[in-house]
């Protein structure tokens, strides 16, 4: 065997004990491509020089060599390279079929990579003959590991050190791809008094520039409650653009899958379609959906200046399946239908014609109890991400909200409260139903400007915390 292939099957056995899934069938896909790339690298070359050199002296070209393959009948184009020899396959084999080695010192650390040099008979100093790797090979080996032996991901990142370990260096500089572009600056709408006093451009055929500061920044940490007409008509076409999705789950449906366990069923029916010919294993792995979100949103007096932007809000959200909205106030009022408008203006009429307790009281301890008898305990509670939009002033008895509270932490998955006012300066939970429902609760953000729903829809989808 090659003291070349020796090196190889070396680094695909550094790479197997470091965690990378480098099987049988892609060590030799492996030595295949390293093979390839060498003879692509080759081939270009020489016939480029023979055929200037032929053309200057008048002569024609030679033909191609025992080791280029060439389409005469057709285009005169050269064919891939042929695989390896069977000899040579067969040594890769012998040596790839030797018992597993023992798991060196020192993950990847100093101690470690030498462990695994020595291990593996390939030498840290890429300039070192020992190798016996040809010239240019390195940058070779480095591609063609890294699109057959690498599965996933995960492997990227233990197959950079593993090849920085055996072969010296990270990616190679001839191959290098190239950097992504740098990220476009995202045009945003600027205010139409600053457009209409900003001078008229000459020249019509300049690319507008990107706002880096607009109206539409500013509002969006501003609060609701404070805005005049304009700037509520602006907060609502922002509001129709957001999207509110559950915190994912692995569900009991499974799915055809490159990893995971094998599933009998698919692994069978392929065996038999093979008349009982030895086949890879099928495999499956379960799938995630979101979670399902419920909306409890309060429409009370105290709640009048947030109510319109914060039903939006959950009409944005409604337009996911798995979306339940209700409004609390003196009644309990399920608008999911209504909510499936899709345009905001008609789904608001729809809700203000079917919910009949606008600005009055509020009795969430008696409500909660309701929707948790009606529907919550059912099954619409249960695993689900309840969002409670509320400024938590209660009417009732707080001991009920409390227990009511306990008793819908026990159901949902998590529980999250956002209160408008929480974000006024020198806020604490002090009512009687904020301080009742406080410890039963998972997350408590704000809710008081458009920022503040940004940062309550990154809560629900699990990628933040408060």
């Amino acid at each position: 065997m090659l003291a070349a292939d020796a090196a190889l099957l070396g680094f695909a056995r550094a790479l197997r004990e470091a965690g990378v899934d480098a099987s049988a069938e892609r060590v030799y896909a492996f030595l295949c491509a390293v093979d390839a790339l060498g003879r692509v690298r080759e081939v270009p070359s020489s016939a480029r020089g023979t055929g200037a050199a032929a053309a200057g002296r008048g002569l024609p070209p030679e033909p191609p060599s025992s080791t280029q393959r060439t389409d005469t009948a057709a285009t005169g184009r050269h064919l891939p390279p042929e695989p390896p020899s069977p000899a040579r396959r067969a040594g890769a084999a012998a040596a790839w079929g030797c018992p597993p080695l023992q798991p060196c010192e020192g993950r990847f650390g100093r101690e470690g990579a030498g462990a695994l040099e020595r291990r593996a008979g390939v030498w840290a100093q890429a300039g070192d003959p020992r190798h016996g790797l040809r010239p240019g090979m390195r940058a070779d080996v480095y591609w063609a590991g890294r699109l057959t032996l690498c599965g996933d991901r995960d492997d990227l990142e233990r197959y950079e050190r593993v090849f920085a370990a055996c072969f010296g260096g990270g990616e190679p500089a001839e191959r290098r791809p190239a950097q992504a572009p740098a990220p476009r600056l995202r045009p945003v709408l600027r205010d139409s008094e600053t457009e209409r006093r900003a001078p008229a451009s000459d020249d019509h055929g300049t690319t507008p520039t990107a706002a880096l500061a607009s109206s539409a920044e500013v509002l969006r940490h501003r609060d609701i409650a404070g805005l005049d007409a304009t700037g509520r008509e602006e907060v609502r076409r922002l509001l129709a653009a957001f999207a509110l999705r559950g915190e994912a789950r692995r569900s009991a449906r499974r799915r055809p899958a490159r990893r995971g366990a094998v599933d009998p069923h698919r692994t069978v029916r392929e065996l038999l379609r093979r008349g009982g010919e030895p086949a890879r294993p099928r495999r499956h792995t379960r799938t995630e959906r979101p979670r399902r979100v419920v909306l409890l949103v309060d429409v009370s007096g105290s709640m009048a200046p947030y109510a319109d932007a914060l039903l939006r809000f959950a009409h944005a959200a409604a337009r996911g399946s798995r979306t339940e909205v209700f409004t609390i106030g003196t009644r309990l009022t399920r608008v999911t239908r209504e909510m499936a408008h899709r345009d905001p203006d008609l789904a608001m009429t729809a809700v203000g014609a079917a919910v009949p307790d606008w600005r009055g009281g509020t009795r969430l301890g008696e409500l909660l109890r309701a929707f948790l008898d009606r529907w919550g305990q059912r099954g619409m509670a249960r695993g689900a991400i309840v969002v409670v939009l509320s400024d938590g002033w209660e009417r009732g008895d707080p001991e009920l909200l409390g227990a009511q509270m306990r008793r819908l932490h026990r159901l949902a998955h998590r529980v999250i409260w956002a209160n408008p006012r929480k974000a006024r300066p020198g806020y604490a939970p002090l009512a009687a139903g904020m301080a009742a429902a406080l410890p039963s609760v998972d997350a408590f953000v704000e809710g008081h400007s458009l920022a503040a729903l940004e940062r309550l829809a990154a809560v629900v989808r699990g990628a933040g915390d408060a």
